[in-house]
């Protein structure tokens, strides 16, 4: 069996986490969807459902919501990086990640009185969608000023910050794209997937889940 030092094994032990991290934002979107669809099959959705249908809708209908991005709030609060603020923007991220599953927002399937705290509606999701803002807003910071930082300068290193910038800006797109009076078939779904995807991919380059772009410098 192959031992690391602590330096190794805590490298080792970040890469998983971010890999972790990555891999769920990915998935949340498909995930909760083929929910909505199976449970729409036998139970049925609300009237006008899939035409404003939303990754936090789904949370009325079916789990994976709650289970997956549950997890990814508590991996980004436990989430360990080099330095403090990183430690920060993360744990917060982290936050309201669990504040969006905790206070649901207002959709088609919704009652008058909703989430943990049984609170009105209305409020509910004035907190949701803020926290949701706060929640991408933080990750692409996180994305385009802390991924970013290191001591290395090679090639592999150059492109990964060129992803990771590219990832954050996709990000704040996609929130700048919700409030806009543009109307199409599940709008926020398809806003909210593509803000996950550059949120995953963007950890998951960290994570270098990617071999091609590894880097054994050193990187923060």
């Amino acid at each position: 069996m192959v031992s690391c030092n602590t330096e190794e094994c805590e490298k080792i032990w970040l890469k998983r986490i971010r890999n972790l991290a990555g891999f769920m934002g990915m998935i949340l979107p498909w995930v909760s969807l083929l929910g909505a669809i199976l449970v729409a099959r036998t139970d049925g959705v609300p009237e006008d459902f899939w035409e404003t249908l939303s990754i936090s809708a789904t949370y009325y209908i079916t789990p994976p919501l709650v289970g997956i991005l549950t997890t990814a709030a508590v991996v980004l609060i436990c989430y360990k990086g080099y330095e403090k603020r990183d430690d920060l923007v993360t744990t917060i991220s982290g936050v309201f990640g669990l504040m969006i599953v905790l206070f649901p927002c207002k959709c088609p399937a919704a009652g008058s009185i909703v989430g943990f705290f049984q609170i009105p509606v209305d409020i509910s999701n004035i907190i949701h969608c803020a926290s949701a803002v706060m929640f991408f807003v933080l990750l692409a910071y996180n994305s385009m000023f802390l991924f970013t930082l290191g001591e290395s300068d090679t090639k592999q290193k150059r492109i990964k910050n060129i992803i990771y910038r590219v990832c954050a800006i996709g990000m704040l797109c996609a929130m700048v794209l919700m409030p806009l009076p543009i109307h199409f078939f599940a709008k926020t779904f398809i806003v909210e997937a593509i803000a996950l995807t550059f949120f995953g991919v963007s950890w998951l380059v960290k994570g270098e889940v990617f071999g091609i772009l590894s880097d054994d410098d050193s990187e923060q």
